[in-house]
């Protein structure tokens, strides 16, 4: 916590670049209808022709009601994202740390071929030994094992934790090293790898909000390896298999290549992929880069276009004026808007700005509710039964802004039908904010939240 604090401190004095957001509403006015023009789909066979995709997205109108989350907010993303929507996957929720890791653990297990790992966190503890012993066992046996950690994320890591595995044949990049001296280029502090990918034999992805850590590996509190007790970790992730996959893949191999890492051993990092389910997935990467925010645009133009519900989890909501202005005029215009934010958090200056703007948000309507009995750290959202996310990307500046990060996106009536029940189990396990109650807090915390929020932009 000290060295957020100090980070966020060395941040505000020394950027470099005064960072702004795109205007989400004017991009989207320059958008002319779509009604006439069928979405670009990508299948196993290649790109499918306007008749087909047209059918694509009518059977899926038909499932759910009226919205125009579909074709407005579909062609919003083509013409930001260069990741295309692609058709035939089979897409898993995988709810907290436990879920995630044993689906993580056996799909490594099962590789043949190559492994890439990319991720903020990477500790030094139960969960990080065990699948760095494994990352060894499978590269002992012929399969490529490629790992990216983040300089920031994984500062506590020793770095004989990363030498014995580039010492038993991983490749190691550790992303944008705190020590300029260690990059060519120019070096900016504020430009963190947020993201968590794992593919396997380029045919299995993983991703979300779980990094490698024991404060994941439990729904329930439980005492850590210092003896003292932890509080549970709420968090989702996602595993997807079919043609999809290739696109984590890309977005893998692109950021290597901009950390100029060493150049990888020959390997299948792009199989031939074949349908294994009915989703459409599109793979939302964020770099840093006035054109290059996608998953600020993907959210804000979300919410712009929702017609029935949006139910968003997050676990650091620092948001701008953009986002609040979309969330509350969804509510205005009769959306049902729920958010489910942390009642406590490892982060406490971002937790104070979010709460700054909850006054704003009851008074128009927006439900806010605090997740109970766990530290919320997730970051997904289903809207209008149709529209699903599950990725990195917290709902503030500084992910927004400086991060690489990443979001999948789903649209299907029966992935989004689990994305709800989640959410209704997170809204079971949480207390509603009303705003009688919010007038009444003492001043004491009402300072906090307003200074918190004069440095949301570094948070």
């Amino acid at each position: 916590m000290v060295f957020r604090c100090l980070f966020c401190l060395a941040a505000l004095f020394f950027i470099e670049s005064c960072a702004t957001l795109p205007d989400v509403k004017s991009i989207i006015a320059d958008i002319t209808s779509t009604e006439k023009t069928p979405p670009t789909i990508i299948s196993a066979g290649g790109q499918l022709p306007p008749s087909k995709s047209r059918e694509v997205i009518n059977r899926l109108k038909q499932q759910v009601r009226s919205t125009d989350m579909l074709e407005r907010h579909i062609a919003v993303m083509e013409l930001l994202s260069s990741s295309p929507l692609v058709k035939g996957n089979k897409t898993s929720l995988l709810v907290d740390g436990e879920k995630t890791y044993d689906a993580m653990f056996r799909a490594i297990a099962n590789a043949t071929d190559n492994i890439n790992f990319e991720t903020y966190i990477f500790n030094d503890d139960r969960i990080g030994r065990k699948l760095a012993d494994l990352f060894l066992l499978k590269q002992s046996e012929g399969v490529q094992v490629n790992l990216m950690y983040d300089s920031i994320g994984s500062l506590n890591t020793p770095v004989s934790f990363f030498k014995r595995l580039s010492d038993g044949g991983v490749r190691v990049l550790e992303f944008n090293p705190i020590n300029p001296l260690k990059v060519r280029k120019k070096w900016l502090i504020t430009h963190r790898d947020h993201r968590k990918i794992l593919v396997v034999d380029g045919k299995i992805a993983i991703t979300g909000g779980v990094n490698v850590s024991q404060v994941y590996s439990s729904g329930f509190s439980e005492a850590g390896e210092d003896g003292k007790e932890k509080e549970a970790w709420r968090d989702t992730d996602v595993q997807i298999e079919g043609p999809a996959v290739a696109e984590f893949q890309k977005l893998f191999l692109e950021a290597w290549k901009q950390q100029k890492g060493s150049e990888l051993p020959e390997s299948r990092y792009f199989p031939v992929l074949q349908p294994r389910g009915d989703d459409l997935i599109r793979v939302v990467g964020s770099t840093p880069g006035d054109v290059n925010r996608t998953t600020y645009i993907m959210y804000v133009s979300a919410f712009i276009y929702a017609s029935n519900e949006i139910h968003v989890t997050n676990a650091y909501f620092a948001p701008d004026e953009q986002t609040i202005d979309a969330l509350a005029e969804a509510a205005g215009r009769g959306v049902d808007v729920k958010i489910i934010l942390p009642s406590t958090s490892d982060e406490t200056l971002a937790f104070y700005a979010g709460r700054y703007y909850y006054s704003r948000l009851l008074k128009a309507g927006v439900k806010v509710y605090q997740r109970k009995e766990a530290m919320l750290h997730a970051k997904t959202a289903v809207i209008d039964s149709v529209w699903s996310t599950v990725g990195s990307t917290n709902m503030d500046f500084w992910s927004f802004a400086s991060n690489n990060e990443v979001n999948a996106v789903i649209l299907g009536r029966e992935f989004a039908v689990q994305m709800e029940h989640m959410f209704q189990r997170d809204l079971a396990e949480s207390n509603e904010v009303t705003l009688e109650e919010w007038k009444r807090r003492p001043l004491y915390p009402r300072m906090r939240e307003w200074f918190a929020h004069l440095l949301s932009r570094w948070l």
